[in-house]
């Protein structure tokens, strides 16, 4: 298989990967937010908050930090990553995630905190993903492994 063709089927299977895991995580974050609102107590106003202010937030969070480093990483800067905001508002999602998962059942176990991690986890590569899934993705990819042959001390072949 040629190098072009790797990478067309790299971009298709994210694709497809990204077209599964976001509708499965964006669905379980709704149910499980609406259940673990529903263990608060009746007339709580709170109990509306993690079934309809989660899946936006996950999916403003996850977006936003892909983006973010995706543009870092094909302009050849420094990782958003790095930024603790970022960090934080991914752990903060990934956290609530996870909490929901395992407060919406009736006997939580490390299986369901286990599940929950697993669905969060791909939810959250999903949303993360649709940047680095563009058009730019082989030529980032070229790029980079043209610096990694090159001779430590060697001119980067590519400068941008």
């Amino acid at each position: 298989m040629s190098e072009r063709g790797a990478l067309r089927g790299l971009r298709v299977l994210m694709w497809v990967v990204i077209a599964v895991e976001v509708p499965v995580y964006l669905v379980w974050l709704v149910q499980v937010g609406y259940l673990t609102g529903q263990e608060l107590p009746r007339g709580d106003i709170a109990r509306w908050a993690p079934p309809v202010l989660l899946p936006p937030a996950a999916v403003l969070f996850c977006v936003m930090a892909g983006w973010t480093w995706w543009l870092s990483v094909v302009a050849g800067t420094r990782s958003s990553l790095r930024e603790r905001w970022i960090v934080i508002s991914l752990v903060f999602i990934a956290a609530f995630s996870v909490f929901c998962g395992v407060a919406s059942v009736d006997d939580p176990s490390v299986a369901v905190g286990l599940l929950s991690a697993a669905v969060t986890g791909l939810g959250m590569i999903g949303l993360f993903s649709p940047a680095a899934a563009s058009r730019q993705l082989p030529d980032v990819i070229r790029r980079r492994s043209r610096r990694a042959a090159a001779a430590p001390g060697e001119a980067d072949p590519d400068p941008q």
